[in-house]
């Protein structure tokens, strides 16, 4: 009896000492296969390796080698053990199946991370009562009624958290949002980072975590602007002078709109005369974006641009006061122009035969002033253009576009420089961008005054012809050089 009680113990030991390092190194050779390929199934070996495996070679260490009886409460301990860390992987292999691989547009992708919880929560309370029946031999009749009692007690006690948990089921089989939207709850604007058992939270513009009760956000209105899509909306108010025709403003406020970074052409930009004011027309102009996290960004490029595109236009944003008007013959306002013409001459370069001094009020209506803002074009590729530009003050860059539409930068542009001529002369559409870098003060020349000039100084022509040459070359040395890129990329 002694030989085979030995001999038991020595297989069980030989199985324990062979057995249980070549499991491991099975196991191991099999997730590192598994992680090779991102298979999700690895992280429940890893689990059946490192916490089953060495409990359950433990457990028969105890049972088999020791020979501890299985009333031993040691035993019982490691039994314990060995449940917890089977429900664990259990789970886990649970998650992997129903969860980790299922598809976005499937059910099982569409299930809210909290019931997925709730859930877990169940199965482990189910493990712990088999648990406590099989291993402990438990009174789980004694134990329900305990738990009940105490369930009554809690319940009362945590009756604020409990009705935001159940706010939260509601809203989750609802699904009105997921993380990832953008709400407004309120006057609150923000976006949804996570949703738990008690909670929705958010992070505003302004980059702060603000965490909404679910009892709080059920009785709120959301408006949701990433559903059912994700366009959104924005309306922004302007007011132009009275004496600025209505037609004219909304052409400027549409095509400034269309020409801001970050406002979607399709569905077209709107504008609509709001109402007649005290001290001006207010107009409201709607457009559509597709990220509401730049509206920031978008607001503040057009509305900057709007005030360019005023002043290229000769529109009037006026103050909210009372203007009272005394006309004493001709308005003050070309004596301003003038001026301004007075100072932006001195840029000019010195082979350009524009009068500097005297018949400026017969220039004037020939000659005008315009300003842009950084990122805006002067002149766009493909657009005509019957105007000669000189640059007074600020930094512009003479680009060109591929055929893909991408933009390569050609010559960059300062004060004292004209462009425009390409198109001027030839009477085709430009071939070429000029934008601005910086912001830009311009003075726009009509053909007449230029070919006056012209009359008045032939030699401004050879200097023209010359620029236009130099800018010809430079502009087909880019275009070589992109097609170069094309083919070897090729």
């Amino acid at each position: 009896m002694g030989n085979i009680l030995t001999n038991n113990l020595l297989l069980w030991a030989i199985a324990l000492i062979v057995g249980f390092p070549l499991l491991v190194i099975l196991l191991g050779e099999i997730i590192h296969n598994l992680q090779q390929r991102e298979q999700p199934l690895a992280a429940t070996l890893q689990v059946v390796r490192n916490l089953i495996l060495p409990v359950f070679a433990f457990l028969i260490f105890t049972q088999k080698i020791l020979q501890l009886p299985a009333t031993d409460e040691r035993v019982k301990s490691i039994q314990t053990l060995l449940w917890i860390c089977a429900i664990h992987a259990a789970l886990s292999l649970l998650n992997v199946v129903l969860f980790r691989q299922a598809k976005a547009d499937s059910w099982r992708g569409r299930i809210p991370k909290l019931l997925i919880d709730l859930a877990r929560l169940f199965l482990v309370l189910l493990g712990t009562a088999i648990v406590l029946a099989t291993v402990w031999n438990a009174d789980l009749a004694g134990l329900v009624t305990a738990l009940g009692v105490s369930s009554i007690v809690i319940g009362l006690a945590l009756q604020d958290t409990l009705g935001s948990v159940m706010s939260g089921i509601a809203l989750l089989f609802e699904q009105p949002f997921t993380v990832g939207d953008w709400l407004r709850v309120g006057d609150l604007v923000g976006q949804v980072i996570d949703i738990n058992w008690r909670a929705v939270r958010l992070q505003t513009l302004e980059r702060e975590m603000v965490v909404i009760p679910h009892k709080l956000i059920s009785s709120e209105i959301i408006r949701n602007f990433s559903r059912p899509l994700r366009l959104h909306a924005e309306r922004i108010k302007i007011g132009f002078s009275y004496n600025d025709p209505p037609n004219l403003a909304k052409y400027v406020l549409r095509t400034t709109a269309l020409e801001t970074q970050g406002i979607l052409a399709e569905p077209e930009p709107q504008i609509f005369t709001l109402s007649y004011d005290d001290s001006a027309i207010t107009y409201e102009v709607k457009f559509f974006i597709d990220d509401y996290q730049e509206v920031e960004e978008i607001r503040d490029r057009f509305m900057t641009r709007v005030w360019y595109a005023a002043q290229r236009n000769n529109l009037t944003i006026p103050f909210p006061i009372r203007t009272v008007y005394n006309f004493d013959g001709p308005t003050s306002k070309a004596e301003g122009t003038i001026k301004k013409f007075a100072e932006g001459l001195q840029s000019i370069p010195s082979f350009v035969p524009l009068e500097k001094s005297e018949n400026l009020n017969h220039l004037s209506s020939d000659i005008n002033l315009q300003h842009f803002g950084a990122g805006e074009k002067v002149i766009r590729q493909g657009y005509d253009s019957n105007a000669l530009y000189i640059l007074i003050a600020g930094e512009a860059v003479i680009t060109v576009n591929d055929e893909l539409g991408q933009e390569h930068e050609v010559l960059p542009l300062k004060a004292g420089e004209f462009f425009g001529v390409m198109t001027l002369f030839s009477g085709e559409p430009s071939t070429i961008s000029v934008t601005a870098v910086a912001d830009l003060e311009v003075m726009v020349l009509s053909a007449a005054v230029v070919n006056q000039m012209i009359d008045r100084q032939p030699s401004f022509s050879r200097e023209i012809s010359q620029v236009l040459e130099l800018r010809r070359r430079a502009v087909q040395e880019v275009q070589k050089m992109v097609a170069e890129i094309k083919r070897s990329a090729r």
